[in-house]
């Protein structure tokens, strides 16, 4: 199985890569292609495709250290589950112990908004 990584490392980093680079992760990860294809549709040899895909990744890997984009956005994305939870803990306690339409607006408009946020 291909690393989703990578794809996902292009969507934010793909920009500094060199055409060629982004247009072979891209067809590998992708659109699965093997390198054979590649090679096909690019007019170059399986190893100068493997070559270019090495490189690229390298710099992908380089700038996701370096920046973290991918890695903080992981972290929001668990960040907003758990938020989502906690207000759904908070709406259901507030049901089953003690209602405050107050308490159940705020925990709606928190949860509202994690959607939202998770939407993009």
């Amino acid at each position: 199985m291909k690393n989703l990584e990578i794809s996902l490392l292009l969507d934010f980093y793909g920009d500094i890569l060199t055409e060629k680079q982004k247009d072979a992760i891209d067809l590998y990860y992708n659109e699965d292609l093997s390198l054979a294809e590649i090679a096909d549709h690019e007019g170059i040899t399986r190893q100068g495709v493997r070559d270019s895909i090495k490189r690229g990744e390298a710099v992908l890997l380089e700038m996701e250290e370096r920046l973290g984009l991918a890695r903080k956005l992981r972290g929001l994305q668990e960040g907003i589950s758990q938020i989502v939870q906690c207000a759904k803990d908070i709406e259901f306690y507030n049901r089953e112990y003690h209602y405050s339409g107050q308490i159940a607006e705020r925990a709606s408009t928190i949860i509202n908004i994690a959607a939202e946020l998770s939407a993009d």
